[in-house]
């Protein structure tokens, strides 16, 4: 069983910064990707990065250019740091984890950005 830890939410100014981290524990062999989703209030889940096992990365569209994904393999946890933070950046954000082929995600952590 792989657990899954989200951290570093919290309340920001629009303009500012926060870093999400994620660290995943349990059984795990190696970690295939790593991916944070969102979840505004009364919108749909969304994609916000993902991270594959060879580095390559991926971002929507509305975080492109302001947000950035990384991991620290030794630790297994993946980060979040996410720049210019805009209201519309407000929501739950969740980390998951593949192992195995097997997908395991957080219970999340609030984000949000004042105007």
């Amino acid at each position: 069983q792989v657990q899954v830890v989200e951290s570093g939410g919290g309340l920001v100014q629009a303009g500012g910064s926060l870093r999400l981290s994620c660290a995943a524990s349990g059984t795990i062999s190696s970690i295939q990707s790593m991916a944070w989703q969102r979840q505004a209030p009364g919108k749909q889940r969304e994609s916000v990065a993902h991270l594959s096992s060879g580095g390559s990365t991926d971002y929507g569209d509305s975080v492109k250019d302001r947000f950035i994904i990384s991991r620290d393999i030794t630790k297994n946890t993946v980060y979040l740091q996410m720049n210019n933070l805009k209201p519309d950046d407000t929501a739950v954000y969740y980390c998951g984890v593949v192992v195995a082929y097997t997908s395991y995600w957080g219970q999340g952590t609030q984000v949000t950005v004042s105007s």
